[in-house]
This record gives C-alpha cells, structure tokens and sequence, in this order.
C-alpha cells in the first residue's frame, strides 16, 4: 500500500469560519502566505507573529502518530501535485490518501493539466492506482462544509466528474477518532507528506517539518518554513 497524507487533515479549521481555505482557494505563492498574513491581520492587527490564528485554524490531534511510520520509504513536499511523479515509481499500487479533499477532479481549469486537486484522479485513469481510499480526518464530522462531513454527497459530486470504471475504484471514508484506519507501517511500501501552504496554518510549519525530519523523509519539492 502506499500512503499519502496531506498536512492539511490535522492544519485545519473550525465550523464558520468563512475565510478558511477549506471554502475554496487557488495554489499561487500569495494564497500560501500573504492570504495568511492578511488573514492574521484581519483578527489582530497589531499581531506579531501567526499567535491569532490558533482559535480559528488548529493543529488538531493524531499527526504525532505519524512518527510509527520512520523506517518506511518516504517523501516530503510542498504541493500535491507531486503526487503524480511520486506515482510513477510505484505504478499500479493501491493509495490510502489521508486527506481534507479528495484529489480525484476539479469543476475548474484544465482537468488534463496535474494539480494538487486532481493528481490522484489522472493515476487511476493512468494506471498508476490501483485501488483508491481517501481518509478524512475526524474533525470534518463537525464541519458541513468539509468533504468528509457527508459522503454520499461528496461521492455525488464526483460521480459526473469521473468515469463509472474510474469511479468505482474509489472509496470515501472518515475517521472516527484521530489516528483511525491508519495501517500498519509494515504494510506501508511508499509514504508521501505534503504541505499544502495554502490550505494550512502557517503557525504549524515548525511540527510539519520535525515530522517529515522524523520520518528520514527525502525532498521533492522544498517544503516552507513561514515568517510573519
């Protein structure tokens, strides 16, 4: 099996906050950290540093349960799109993808062009997915507006999006608790750990990179360490 996770199932956010990236946001240096800065402006102007983001974008439990998988190959990097190059050394293997979103398509832009929103969707029309599962994290239960909150309306949503044969490869599921349905590292082959900097706080760089420093991970695509 190969594991994807994406920082931003534990960098996320509370239920009505309505300039959370979680609403929908592109992938442009400026939505990685000046959205961020303004978005801590916005709560203190006077802040110095990313102190008031906390209340509304929390680092929620579970990641440190990530330390279990030191010893399995991994990767860090700063954006999902890497996923597909990340695939092509282990073509045809199922994905467990820990995740605020799926991946799978967009209803934006060109859906042949591989972006953080749609890389896992062209690996399975590729043949570089066997199987695939995204995981959501526990939190989304209490967040209407996250994927996770309702999974037969998010699969609803793909199902004009996807081919039935592509489709029916997919799973949606949720945690229950934090740290549930991880598998065991012994039965991880290939771990990828992404940053997504526009969709998680900046406040939680310094844990995302004692992580992927824990794991040996090698770099793709150098990860941020964000200043105010």
């Amino acid at each position: 099996m190969l594991l994807s996770i994406d920082w931003d199932a534990f960098s996320g956010t509370r239920e009505l906050v309505f300039d959370a990236p979680i609403w929908g946001t592109r992938d442009r240096d400026v939505d990685r950290l000046e959205a961020w800065r303004e978005r801590a402006r916005q709560r203190d102007g006077a802040a110095p540093d990313w102190t008031p983001l906390e209340a509304d974008f929390p680092l929620y439990p579970g990641w440190e349960t990530l330390e279990r998988y030191a010893g399995v190959s991994a990767h860090v990097t700063l954006t999902h799109a890497d996923g597909w190059d990340w695939l092509e050394a282990c073509p045809g293997g199922d994905i467990l993808n820990l995740d605020s979103h799926h991946d799978l398509a967009s209803r934006s832009g060109d859906g042949k062009r591989v972006r953080p929103g749609n890389w896992a969707g062209l690996g399975l029309r590729a043949g570089r997915v066997g199987r695939y599962t995204c995981l959501y994290p526990e939190w989304h239960a209490g967040l209407p507006v996250a994927e996770g909150f309702d999974l037969d309306r998010t699969r609803s949503e793909l199902a004009p999006l996807l081919p039935p044969d592509v489709l029916e490869r997919v799973t949606l599921r949720r945690m229950r608790y934090p740290a549930d349905a991880l598998p065991d590292p012994a039965d991880v082959t290939a771990l990828l750990l992404v940053q997504s900097p526009a969709w998680t706080n900046p406040a939680h760089d310094p844990k995302f990179l004692w992580l992927a420093e824990v794991l040996g991970a090698q770099t793709l695509t150098p990860p941020l360490l964000r200043d105010f």
